[in-house]
């Protein structure tokens, strides 16, 4: 069954900072090439969850990564520019010093080529259910708020449809070249999606729509069955459990 097309793709270089806008993407069996590949950790931390993130320090939003390095196997970022302008090489200590004291602990940078996401390699949301989130807080939801890797324009614009596509598979493209993921949960949201990815304000309104309109959900998780290619345009279908 045809879903729709592929409205924009995202991939997150370093957790919780800036994202980049593809036209195209390679899927592999780790969620998009390059995709939150890198973070930084807090030192201090011993839970099961070190890593810093947004809901810790919201201005990492504003800090993006940018360049390619050719030495790596994955497309990671050389450098990264700062909220205030400055640019720093990625592993120097100078970039680490100044996140370290933002967050008030120290930090390091880790680079997992599993990737290190939160719940699964790959998060999917419509256009409609973000044009409903908007339309009922009365705000100006940017999408990105959202970090979603894809963004699927449904045929039906209808809020809220990926949660019946959990437990079945998302194949992007046709013919024998197909990727594939398949839906494994809801994506519950927490407090990063209140975050204005421009200036890192907060706005709880936000996530307070999310909460009473679909239980603060909004898109879904999935893991990747078959890797392949990605494109802005491409045509999203829905099939079952298998490819």
């Amino acid at each position: 069954m045809e879903l729709g097309r592929i409205s924009a793709i995202f991939r997150y270089p370093i957790k919780s900072m800036a994202g980049e806008l593809l036209d195209l993407a390679k899927l592999s069996w780790h969620g998009i090439e390059g995709d939150r590949r890198l973070a930084f950790r807090r030192l201090t931390d011993r839970s099961g969850f070190p890593w810093l993130s947004a809901s810790k320090l919201p201005e990492l939003v504003l800090y993006r990564p940018f360049g390619v390095d050719s030495n790596s196997a994955e497309l990671l970022p050389t450098h990264v520019r700062t909220p205030d302008g400055k640019e720093y090489e990625l592993r120097s200590d100078e970039l680490q010093q100044q996140i370290s004291n933002r967050h008030g602990s120290d930090v390091e940078l880790m680079n997992l080529k599993h990737g290190i996401f939160d719940e699964a390699c790959i998060s999917v949301i419509s256009l409609g259910t973000v044009h409903c989130i908007q339309r009922e807080s009365g705000r100006d939801v940017d999408l990105r708020r959202f970090r979603p890797n894809v963004v699927i324009e449904t045929n039906t614009g209808e809020p809220f449809e990926e949660d019946r596509w959990v437990g079945r598979t998302l194949m992007f493209g046709e013919g024998n070249s197909v990727a594939a993921a398949r839906v494994t949960m809801k994506d519950e949201r927490c407090v990063m999606i209140n975050l204005d990815p421009d200036t890192a304000e907060r706005d709880s309104e936000v996530m307070k729509t999310v909460v009473h309109l679909n239980e603060n959900c909004a898109g879904v998780y999935g893991t990747v069955v078959q890797t392949g290619e990605l494109r802005v345009g491409q045509v999203v279908s829905l099939g079952g459990v298998s490819v």
